[in-house]
């Protein structure tokens, strides 16, 4: 062995090339092991801006574009990869057609969804006109609005900043026009959205009673490091993520020509617009919950008080439903204990 091993040092030339490799196409190569995510988005992306490709082509890779972001790194990869403004024009032009403005807001929404590293990067860009005017019936199918809604929702939600230019942009008043939009998602949806943005964010003392088997951060028991896309960067400063207070001084304003939040809503309930294609529904059991349920949250969670006016309306709906249907059957959703918290704040 050790023969045949001096052999073969002894035969070998030192400026012997090495056998040439042969380069593996990189298109075999993504084949085999697929193309990374992020190049797959800013591939989508660039069919889904391009005029020139069918309105099928470019809906389907938008389609492809709100899966990726389904995953929350993906997310927050938009901008790195500079899609936001992209995407954001795309939602502005003039020459998007009402197919690919849904398909937008999707991503957008989708996008948005507990991230608030989304949710702070996407509203740098000052999307709240945008979104808003997404809403009007005038010039968006129901498909439409109702993922405006969607995206809307999504950039709100624990966010004071967005909640607060909300009043600046006139959104209150575009959410009162959405409770009586024609297609019944858009209403569920708004009131839904009302409720959350209306609930008081806990504490984190509170938070810590509630669950006392937790132990709070010591100098030998120091707190996970906080990541820009989770909600702990956000509760890191309590007055980012509550809304409670902006949404209850919102739907109590009264403006120069119209009613207030609490009176559309109040008015949604006893006497709900009809809706449907030729407005044949007059009655939908789930936007009547989000509603009471919005009534409950403003009575209790936040201590709100009805005029006597709202009292004497409520009341009177509630009565009268109660005599002709059991009250047994008039919760609306709610508990029997909340019911009875409910009833009291209007019969006070």
């Amino acid at each position: 062995m050790q023969s045949l091993l001096r052999w073969g040092v002894e035969n070998s030339s030192p400026n012997e090339a090495p056998p040439p490799t042969n380069k593996l196409d990189p298109g075999i190569i993504d084949h085999i092991l697929g193309k990374p995510d992020a190049q797959l988005m800013k591939e989508a992306l660039t069919v889904g801006l391009d005029e020139r490709q069918a309105e099928d082509d470019r809906l389907q890779a938008l389609d492809d574009l709100e899966m990726l972001v389904q995953n929350i790194d993906n997310a927050n990869d938009l901008t790195k990869l500079g899609i936001w403004q992209p995407l954001h024009d795309l939602l502005l032009a003039s020459t998007t057609s009402d197919a690919l403005r849904m398909q937008t807001l999707w991503i957008i929404g989708t996008a948005l969804q507990n991230n608030p590293a989304a949710q702070l990067a996407y509203f740098d860009l000052d999307p709240l006109p945008a979104l808003l005017k997404s809403l009007s019936p005038s010039s968006n199918s129901a498909e439409t609005r109702s993922r405006a809604l969607y995206a809307l929702s999504g950039l709100l939600k624990l966010n004071a900043a967005a909640v607060r230019k909300m009043s600046v942009v006139d959104g209150w008043s575009a959410l009162r026009m959405c409770l009586e939009d024609s297609e019944i998602r858009v209403r569920r949806k708004t009131t839904f959205l009302l409720n959350t943005l209306l609930l008081p964010t806990s504490s984190p003392s509170s938070q810590a009673n509630l669950q006392p088997n937790i132990s709070l951060p010591t100098s030998e028991n120091a707190p996970p490091p906080i990541h820009a896309n989770s909600h702990a960067s956000m509760l890191s400063d309590p007055s980012s993520v509550s809304t409670s207070a902006l949404t209850l001084a919102a739907i109590q304003e009264e403006g120069e020509q119209a009613e207030s939040l609490l009176d559309a809503l109040i008015s949604a309930l006893i006497e709900p617009v009809p809706f449907g294609v030729d407005g044949e529904i007059d009655k939908d059991d789930e936007f009547q919950e989000n509603i009471v349920r919005i009534l409950y949250t403003f009575a209790t969670s936040c201590n709100g008080t009805f005029s006597a006016v709202q009292k004497r309306s409520l009341w009177g709906f509630l009565g009268r439903l109660t005599t002709t249907q059991g009250e047994e059957n008039l919760n609306f959703g709610l508990t029997s204990g909340e019911w009875e918290e409910l009833s009291g704040a209007v019969r006070s």
